[in-house]
């Protein structure tokens, strides 16, 4: 049985954990948002090469593929023998900003 200088003491010590505990949430969810960033950065890119292979707009194709909060600062750059680059920045979980930016690249031959 707990005497009474010890009364309280798992409260204190889970209020003294619970910012460790919501920052290690946020860290985590700020790796998805960039892993799903990066996945979804190698999507556009193949999307955008094979609507540039047929003559269609690339940059459209590349939107298709992404979700509303990472198409905002899209980039793409089709050059040279049907090779597209997509740029794309990942979000911040916290401020609104972005913290990053991925790119991919892809390539599809021309379609005659």
């Amino acid at each position: 049985m707990p005497n009474a200088r010890e009364s309280g003491q798992a409260t204190v010590e889970l209020v003294a954990l619970l910012p460790v505990l919501a920052l290690a949430g946020l860290a985590v969810w700020q790796a998805v948002l960039a892993g799903q960033a990066v996945w979804l950065a190698g999507a556009a890119a193949r999307s955008a090469a094979r609507a540039a292979a047929i003559g269609a707009d690339p940059a459209l194709a590349a939107r298709r593929a992404l979700t509303p909060a990472l198409e905002r600062d899209l980039h793409v750059r089709v050059r040279d023998g049907g090779e597209v680059r997509v740029v794309i920045s990942v979000p911040a979980v916290l401020g609104g900003g972005r913290l990053t930016t991925v790119s991919s690249t892809a390539g599809f031959p021309p379609q005659t």
